[in-house]
């Protein structure tokens, strides 16, 4: 993984410093720099983050983001959640719809940057793929709560197709089979089934 990605520094933001989500108050929707948790990269979202769509919790108190200026997230940057309660460690979520946005990723995260450029979207479903995540497995330490660190992800090996179209058009793909799931009456459950076979052929 070091050869193609490099890692950004994590953040710890208490929870008085974070507005809910899921719930209004006088505090949400307001505010200078946006949070990613890692109980919704393992949860709430999948593949990706929308930034621009997707409802994410403000920092409201901003003089605690001012030293972290030069670290704000970016489209195409891949935010790891490196704590879970089972093997779903490791799992990411991909950043889109980013532009004009503040953003930074807390506790039990760890973001990081692509040191080339592919195409949107097609790394956070490669990373979240079995192809990949198989590796994972032998590095996770835990009995409760089970964790992976950033040397251990350093350790893993990706084999990417090098085409960027190729990468495009699985990228591409898996928002449109959601997209039209509706219509082709395909429910959830059989969407990750083609989901999955389908990325097991890919990778």
């Amino acid at each position: 993984m070091s050869e193609k990605i490099f890692q950004h520094t994590t953040y710890c933001f208490t929870r008085k410093l974070v507005t809910p989500t899921g719930k209004r108050s006088t505090a949400y929707g307001s505010g200078a720099v946006k949070n990613i948790h890692y109980g919704d990269v393992l949860i709430k979202f999948g593949d990706f983050i929308d930034v621009s769509k997707d409802e994410l919790p403000f920092i409201t108190d901003e003089s605690q983001t001012t030293k972290y200026n030069s670290s704000f997230l970016q489209d195409g940057d891949i935010i790891i959640a490196d704590t879970a309660e089972d093997s779903t460690v490791g799992k990411c979520s991909e950043i889109v719809g980013s532009q004009g946005v503040k953003l930074l990723s807390g506790l039990h995260t760890i973001p990081c940057r692509l040191k080339e450029k592919y195409a949107p979207k097609f790394m956070g479903y490669y990373i979240n793929s079995d192809a990949y995540h198989k590796q994972l497995i032998p590095l996770m330490q835990g009995i409760k709560v089970t964790s992976i660190s950033k040397s251990a992800l350093q350790e893993t090996d990706m084999i990417l197709p090098k085409s960027f179209e190729e990468q495009a058009q699985i990228g591409e793909y898996f928002p449109t089979l959601i997209t039209l799931s509706p219509f082709i009456s395909i429910s959830m459950q059989n969407f990750r089934n083609v989901k999955k076979l389908s990325l097991q052929k890919c990778f």
